[in-house]
C-alpha cells in the first residue's frame, strides 16, 4: 500500500461516515495527517468547499502490530464524551466506529494553534508564549476537578495506588517494546519503586498533559482544548504535574524538540508553572520531584515504544521527528538526576 492510500482510503470511509451522520459536506473529502504525535494517527478532514466549519479531526491506532491495551481510541472518545460538560474544554465527539476490525474517533476541529512545530512557536510573541505555559498550568488544574461520579468516570480505572500501578504497567511496556538493553533504565526503575509517596488523593489524571496537547488561542495563549486522551486513568493529581514538568526542559537542557520548544525565550520556567498548578489547585507540592523523575522515566520508555513501532512499520513515522537512542538515554540520565 503506498503512502498517500491509507489517507485516500479512509476519505472514502469518513464521507460515508458524515453522509449517515446527516452532517452537511461536500465531497470529495481530503484527509492531511496532522500533529508530531507517533501514537494514535490524526487526520484533518475538509470538504471540497474549503470552509472553516466544514472540518472534522479522524483519529485512528497506528499501523500494524499493538500492543494490548494500548492506543485505544474507543476508551478516549469515551472519556471526552464524558468531559463535555466539566470544565475542561474537550473536542465533541461525533462518534465511534470500527472498519476493518480497526476503530476510529470523527470529533470536532477546533481551531486554534498546536505549538509542535518550530516554524509555528517561532511566530508567537514572546509574552503570549508565557501566557502559554502558565494558562496550561491551570488548564491541567481543571482536569484535577471533574467529578468522577458525576461524569460517569469513577470506573475508568483502578483504584488502587497509582505510582505502583503506573511502574508495573510502564515496566511492562518497557520489556515488550524495547530496542535494546538498558542498565540505567533499570536502575532508575528500582529507584523509583523505593521512592513511592504516600497516595493521598483520587482524580482524573490525563497522563499524557504537554504544550503539543492542547490548542491554544493566537490572541491571548489561552487553552482552547485539551487533545490527547489516550493515557487517561485515575491517579494522584501530581502525577500530571511531573508529566507536564518532564515535557517542559530548559535553556541548556537536552530534550528541545523531542519534548516540547518550551527552551525558547518567552516560555516560563519549570518553578512558574508548578507555582502556577500549585496555587490554582491548592496542593502541597513535597512530593513532586519523584513524580517529575516518573514523568522523565516514562516518557523514555514512550519514546523506546515509538522506535519500536517506526523499526516495525515506517509508515507509522510523524514527518516533524523521531526520537533516537541518544535522545532516550538523555532522558534516564536526567530522571536520575531529578531523583537524587
Amino acid at each position: 500500500m503506498s503512502e498517500r492510500s491509507e489517507p485516500e482510503r479512509l476519505a472514502g470511509v469518513v464521507g460515508g461516515w458524515l453522509e449517515e451522520s446527516g452532517i452537511d459536506h461536500d465531497g470529495p473529502l481530503t484527509l492531511t495527517r496532522v500533529g508530531v504525535g507517533q501514537s494514535n494517527l490524526t487526520y484533518t478532514v475538509a470538504d471540497a468547499t474549503g470552509r472553516a466549519d466544514r472540518r472534522w479531526v479522524l483519529r485512528r491506532p497506528p499501523l500494524g502490530q499493538l500492543l494490548a491495551s494500548a492506543h485505544d481510541v474507543a476508551r478516549e472518545a469515551r472519556i471526552m464524551t464524558a468531559l463535555q460538560d466539566s470544565e475542561v474544554p474537550v473536542p465533541r465527539v461525533f462518534g465511534v466506529r470500527t472498519v476493518d476490525d480497526v476503530p476510529m474517533v470523527l470529533m470536532e476541529f477546533v481551531d486554534g494553534l498546536v505549538l509542535d512545530r518550530r516554524e509555528v512557536v517561532d511566530a508567537v510573541p514572546e509574552a503570549i508564549r508565557r501566557a502559554v505555559g502558565l494558562a496550561i498550568a491551570r488548564a491541567l488544574a481543571l482536569v484535577h476537578t471533574v467529578d468522577l461520579e458525576k461524569t460517569g468516570l469513577i470506573d475508568l480505572a483502578s483504584h488502587k495506588p497509582y505510582a505502583e500501578r503506573q511502574l508495573k504497567r510502564w515496566t511492562t511496556q518497557w520489556q515488550h517494546s524495547k530496542t535494546r538493553e538498558s542498565a540505567d533504565l533499570e536502575t532508575l526503575t528500582a529507584r523509583l519503586a523505593a521512592a513511592v509517596p504516600e497516595q493521598r488523593e483520587l482524580t482524573l489524571v490525563h497522563g499524557d498533559f504537554h504544550l503539543r496537547n492542547v490548542i491554544v488561542r493566537p490572541e491571548d495563549g489561552s487553552v482552547a482544548s485539551v487533545l490527547d486522551w489516550e493515557l487517561c486513568t485515575l491517579g494522584d493529581p501530581l502525577a500530571d504535574l511531573g508529566t507536564l514538568l518532564a515535557y517542559w526542559p530548559e535553556p541548556g537542557e537536552p530534550g528541545a524538540g523531542l519534548l516540547s520548544f518550551s527552551t525558547l525565550p518567552g516560555f516560563p520556567r519549570r518553578d512558574e508553572m508548578a507555582a502556577a498548578y500549585l496555587d490554582a489547585s491548592g496542593r502541597d507540592g513535597s512530593a513532586l520531584a519523584f513524580w517529575h523523575a516518573l514523568g522523565l522515566w516514562k516518557i523514555a520508555i514512550i519514546a523506546e515504544g515509538v522506535l519500536r513501532r517506526i523499526q516495525d512499520e515506517p509508515r507509522n513515522r510523524a514527518a516533524a521527528y523521531a526520537p533516537t537512542t541518544d535522545q532516550i538515554d538523555s532522558l534516564i540520565a536526567k530522571a536520575l538526576r531529578t531523583l537524587r
